[in-house]
Order: structure tokens, then sequence, then C-alpha cells
């Protein structure tokens, strides 16, 4: 069972948050607007915001931007995880990607299946780590990204979380680009 453990010091964790669309701007991103105030509530940092188009080599570019920046712990996307044609956010994401966290999308379709039954199966939400980074794919409404904040990511990314999260692991994702 999920709990935190309130003994232990919270360690706030640096996040970007990227929104994929040809049509969004930032006053009307309601998707990345969620995320960015969860971020805030729950106490981590804000490291960045940007949108850009569904296109997967500027997705990626954006991707590899952030993992090479020291100041990013953390890179949640939002939108582009669909079916469509122009819906390659995941392919970008893989395009980066050293190692995928498989279970993130198993976890995230079982949070969905309970809040929009079957209609979960259209979603490719993803997670993965490269250069010490972790990246998130998450659909793009703000339904989706307030489930898989409040249901997945909160706990996840908070270091009290037992019995083990992200956080307490960040230190160690990085090791094989530091062997001799």
């Amino acid at each position: 069972m999920s709990r935190i453990d309130e003994t232990m010091e919270f360690v706030p964790v640096r996040i970007a948050v990227l929104t994929v669309s040809d049509t969004r701007a930032l006053a009307d991103d309601r998707s990345g607007q969620v995320l960015v105030d969860r971020i805030a509530q729950a106490g981590h940092v804000l490291a960045d915001r940007r949108i850009v188009q569904d296109e997967r080599d500027q997705i990626a570019a954006q991707l590899r931007d952030w993992i090479a920046d020291e100041a990013v712990d953390v890179v949640i996307s939002t939108g582009g995880t669909g079916l469509t044609g122009r819906d390659v956010t995941v392919e970008a994401h893989r395009d980066v990607y050293e190692k995928e966290i498989e279970a993130f999308g198993t976890v995230f379709t079982m949070v969905s299946m309970n809040k929009i039954g079957t209609s979960a199966v259209q979603s490719r939400a993803t997670g993965g780590v490269a250069g010490g980074t972790y990246l998130f794919a998450l659909p793009g409404s703000p339904g989706a990204c307030k489930d898989a904040w409040d249901e997945i990511l909160q706990w996840q990314l908070d270091y009290r979380h037992r019995p083990c999260n992200f956080v307490e692991i960040m230190p160690r994702l990085d090791e094989h680009l530091r062997r001799k």
C-alpha cells in the first residue's frame, strides 16, 4: 500500500511542462496549466514551460534540450498521444529514451479505465528516462493530466512516498554515463 512517510523531508523536483499542439497558446493551454498548478501545489519547481507543434523533430529537440539542462529533473508533456496521423509525441519521446518505463502506460490505462471506461485504449501515455531525466507523455485533455498527476506522478515524484518512488533513484539514473 502506498503512503507518505511524514517523518521524512520533502524534496522539491524541477519539472518542465511541454504542451504539444498545433493550435494552443499559453493563454488557452488548459492541460499545461493543470500541470503547472499541480506542480506548484505539491511544492515542486516549474523549471520551464513551452508549447511546440505536433512535429516529431521539434518535440524530440525540446526534450533533448531539457535532458541536457541540469536545471530540469522531469519533463511532462501533454498532447499528441492519440491515434491520429498528427499524434507523434510518443514516437518523439521514444526517439530520446534510454529506458522506457513500460508500467507507467499500463498504470495510466488502469487509472483511465476507472474514469472513462474502454475509451482508455485510445491513449498511448508513456514514460521513460534519458540522461538522468524522467520523461512522461500524457494525453492532451485536462482530465487526463489531472488523473496522471493525482493518481501517479504526485506520489512517484514525492521523496517521502513508500515503499519507493522515482526521486530516491534520481542520483543513479545516469550512472551508466559516468562509468569509465
